[in-house]
């Protein structure tokens, strides 16, 4: 073998190693449904998508708002529990997956959540919306209004149940948004969504999400199911610190559903790991501050941040600070001053604000004086 063959060789192994050292993981799967993502719950990193902005019917899905609005409700001493609630002949009517109660009896608030979270009851859903808000129609405003607030930007309700609609829709992104938000602001009533059977008026019916009975991390989420909008699933798992959400909508049936959001579990757990970096309040840097009452100024990130990264890379993360020169006060506390840019490689990962931490006055007619001559000089 000549020696321009033995480089060429040296060359094509050097490549390849490169090139699995770039490639650490493998690509995700692809899944048979419309349109799917899997978003790292406390980073939001999206770790795999397919059409996740597609505008796409949510079926029962939809009732993750209804619950997010009915518990917003609760936590603002709106309803309670352990209220009762008088059901309608609309709710009683209701098509659709049903929980079972009947025209002219009471449930609680907490039962309709039981049915309408554990037996996707379309019944419960309806008499929760018109107890919460008066009628579907304003609870449906209420709906969209969290909606705005929570920046779903490509979602619309139309009713409380995720019967069709023409203008009744959303995307893998938004749910999975929705979902994070339930999650982190509700976890005392989060857990009902593991619940895996639940019993009223003598008819017993389980859980429609199948990954309950299959892997024990999966504490979540909600089924849906129409027609037009296939079979859908929002599944949740935790392990260890790790919590991941995916949106599969539009398989073929209901065990496809749980199989492909397995298969995204999976991969996001076995390829990916999240660590946290700042907790909200915590000094990240002290700089200094011109004209102020005090000559330092502690600066942090307003939210505590989390990163996903692929597993063993971590410390491989790099970190820098870009600070605005010439800091002078008065600076309120919260005021943005920069940010910091956390890469991997090339690749940035994060870029969250710095901002201030405290407030700042200014200083006196001195000291004001002398850091502007300070400020000349520098």
């Amino acid at each position: 073998m000549n020696l321009f063959r033995l480089i060429a060789v040296a060359a094509l192994l050097l490549n390849s190693h490169l090139l699995f050292a770039v490639s650490m993981i493998p690509a995700p799967p692809k899944l048979a449904a419309t349109g799917y993502i899997l978003m790292d719950h406390q980073s939001g990193q999206i770790l795999a998508s397919n059409n996740p902005d597609a505008r796409l019917e949510p079926a029962s899905l939809t009732k993750i708002m209804t619950a997010y609005v009915v518990f917003n409700e609760i936590e603002n001493n709106h309803i309670r529990l352990d209220e009762e609630v008088r059901v309608s002949e609309k709710a009683w009517r209701s098509p659709g997956s049903r929980m079972f109660i009947k025209e002219g009896t009471k449930v609680s608030v907490e039962k309709l959540l039981h049915g309408m979270i554990i037996q996707s009851g379309n019944d419960a859903s309806v008499a929760l919306a018109e107890f919460s808000a008066g009628s579907e129609e304003a609870f449906v405003d209420l709906m969209n209004n969290h909606a705005s607030e929570l920046g779903l930007t490509h979602t619309h309700y139309a009713n409380s149940t995720g019967l069709p609609h023409a203008n009744h829709y959303t995307t893998p992104r938004d749910v999975a948004t929705l979902s994070a938000a339930l999650i982190k602001k509700f976890p005392e009533y989060y857990k009902w969504f593991s619940i895996k059977k639940y019993t009223y008026n003598d008819i017993t019916q389980s859980n429609r999400n199948l990954l309950l009975f299959r892997d024990k991390s999966v504490d979540g989420l909600k089924t849906g199911h129409t027609n037009a909008a296939g079979y859908c699933l929002v599944a949740t798992a935790k392990r260890n610190d790790m919590r991941l959400i995916t949106v599969v909508m539009g398989t073929k049936s209901e065990r496809a559903r749980a199989d492909e959001s397995q298969k995204l579990l999976n991969y996001g757990f076995r390829f990916y790991e999240t660590h946290r970096l700042y907790g909200t309040d915590e000094q990240i840097k002290k700089i200094r501050i011109w004209q102020g009452e005090q000559e330092s100024l502690a600066l942090g990130v307003a939210q505590e941040l989390y990163i996903t990264v692929p597993r063993g890379q971590y410390k491989k993360l790099d970190a820098s600070m870009k600070i605005n020169q010439a800091i002078i006060a008065p600076v309120k506390a919260g005021t943005p001053l920069g940010h910091i840019e956390i890469k991997l490689g090339n690749k940035l990962i994060a870029q969250p604000e710095l901002i201030a931490l405290t407030t700042v006055k200014e200083g006196g007619l001195f000291q004001k004086l002398k850091d502007k001559v300070l400020l000349m000089l520098e």
